[in-house]
């Protein structure tokens, strides 16, 4: 089964138009490495033309109304469920993901839609008891402005959703620019919000060299907020850039997350919950389980299980019926999983599942288990990015929350236990941004996410994700 794929264009001002310079850029297929489309490359006179878009659009928007807001957020989640199969199909022909994966990340979206339109009706101030008679005292919410969000190819819907909602909820403006590997589906997203009646350059969609345009979009006066998920590399000069600018940042990076496995754990349940969560996406995920750290007896019973749940897994095309895991973004993934699991064997680690590429077209990696691998591998310093799980032993409780904060990354973390001392330990000693214990409760609109450290800062969801498009400012008066 294939699925037509749609050439995608910028959406600047209300209208798709193609750049000014008439360049383009070739989407492949991540499944077979065939070119499958075009893609519109903004020049610096497109840019031009969004940031003046977006300076028209934030005077708008920021007037109109929470409750008109609201409405217009609401229709758009609508008619992204309306299109929810058609814009899957998308998304898997360019970004490789089982084609219920991909269903179900633009449904999720929809979600976060309708949660953040809710929570723009909310965003109270404060009226502030005053110590002289007659002063009133208030402190009021107002959006930010107008916004730039850089968002990565391996949920193309998911993380621009987070920010695009955060910002319209709030009654700012934005340019999103969107990956260049996986356009089109970000491009259906924007195209529901601009169906919904958002009013014309509220909302801004760019592609492009990636750094071009983050670095002549953040020094500009226009933005005043930026947002961007991607790797700690890119994002500390991204920050750093912002700061130079005395601009507010939304930093969503990189992770390495442990996993701890007690003794007393169920282990067949904790095995099935993991190989799940490592295949999705194959592995091409920001919170995906990577350091498995298991206590003494359970360490057998677990890689047994775990090995055998992730050999089992059928690989291919997002499309086919069955297939659990899709290809790797790119064939640069391919080349790194191979060089980490080519290392960690040299270091002494033992291969006991995959370890290799499957097939000679598309970017097809196996599910792979590397266990007692030493601390001189390179996969036990650097996030995989991919369909491979380390698998090591700890005794004590202790020597397994010092694996696990040993990184300087602090995204996602995961345990299971039956006891509750345990979890009470591991949900405050471990050094991340989210802890999930004895199951998978990550992600959701309602609850927080974001990491610390070099994981990055802010949330993009639950009630304090709206707060980073928004400043507090404070009105007193006195009647003449």
């Amino acid at each position: 089964m294939t699925a037509a794929y749609p050439d995608t264009l910028l959406f600047i001002d209300g209208q798709w138009r193609p750049g000014a310079g008439g360049r383009s850029i070739a989407v492949t297929d991540p499944a077979s490495g065939a070119v499958i489309g075009q893609l519109a490359h903004a020049e610096r006179a497109d840019l031009d033309a969004a940031l003046a878009a977006a300076a028209r659009g934030f005077r708008v928007w920021s007037a109109t109304g929470a409750f008109d807001r609201y409405r217009i957020m609401r229709r758009a989640a609508e008619l992204l469920r309306e299109r929810a199969d058609a814009i899957a199909a998308i998304m898997t022909r360019e970004q490789g993901k089982p084609l219920a994966e991909a269903r179900g990340e633009t449904m999720a979206a929809a979600d976060v839609i309708d949660w953040f339109a809710e929570e723009g009706r909310r965003a109270y101030g404060q009226i502030i008891p005053a110590r002289m008679p007659g002063v009133t005292q208030m402190a009021i919410k107002l959006p930010v402005g107008p916004v730039a969000a850089f968002t990565p190819w391996n949920f193309p819907i998911n993380q621009v959703v987070r920010k695009l909602s955060g910002a319209l909820a709030a009654g700012c403006s934005i340019i999103v620019k969107a990956p260049e590997e996986t356009p089109a589906s970000p491009a259906e997203l924007i195209r529901a919000f601009a169906d919904a009646g958002v009013p014309a350059g509220v909302v801004n969609l760019v592609y492009g060299v990636p750094a071009e345009i983050s670095e002549y979009l953040i020094a500009h006066p226009v933005i005043r907020k930026i947002s961007f998920t991607g790797s700690t590399p890119v994002g500390k000069h991204l920050a750093a850039l912002a700061g130079q600018h005395m601009k507010r940042a939304t930093m969503e990076l990189g992770g390495h997350a442990p996993v701890i496995i007690c003794e007393d754990a169920d282990i067949a349940r904790a095995a099935q919950t993991m190989a799940g969560s490592k295949l999705r996406n194959a592995g091409q995920v920001c919170v995906s389980p990577t350091r498995f750290l298991v206590q003494g007896a359970a360490f057998e019973p677990f890689l047994g299980d775990f090995s055998a749940a992730l050999s089992r897994a059928r690989v291919g095309n997002g499309f086919d019926e069955g297939v659990q895991m899709g290809p790797l973004g790119n064939d640069r993934r391919v080349a790194a999983l191979q060089g980490l699991v080519a290392d960690a064997v040299e270091q002494g680690a033992r291969l006991v599942i995959g370890g290799e590429r499957i097939g000679n077209s598309g970017n097809f990696f196996a599910p792979t288990v590397l266990a007692d691998v030493p601390l001189a591998a390179r996969i036990m310093h650097e996030e995989p990015f991919g369909p491979i799980a380390v698998v090591n032993r700890f005794d004590t409780l202790d020597e397994a929350i010092t694996e696990a904060n040993r990184l300087p990354f602090g995204l996602a973390s995961y345990a299971f236990t039956r006891s509750a001392e345990t979890m009470q330990r591991l949900g405050l000693e471990i050094d991340a941004g989210m802890t999930t214990i004895n199951h998978l409760g990550l992600a959701l609109p309602e609850v927080p996410f974001g990491g610390v450290r070099e994981s990055g800062y802010g949330t993009e969801g639950g009630s304090e994700a709206i707060e980073a498009y928004l400043v507090t400012k404070f009105i007193t008066q006195l009647p003449g």
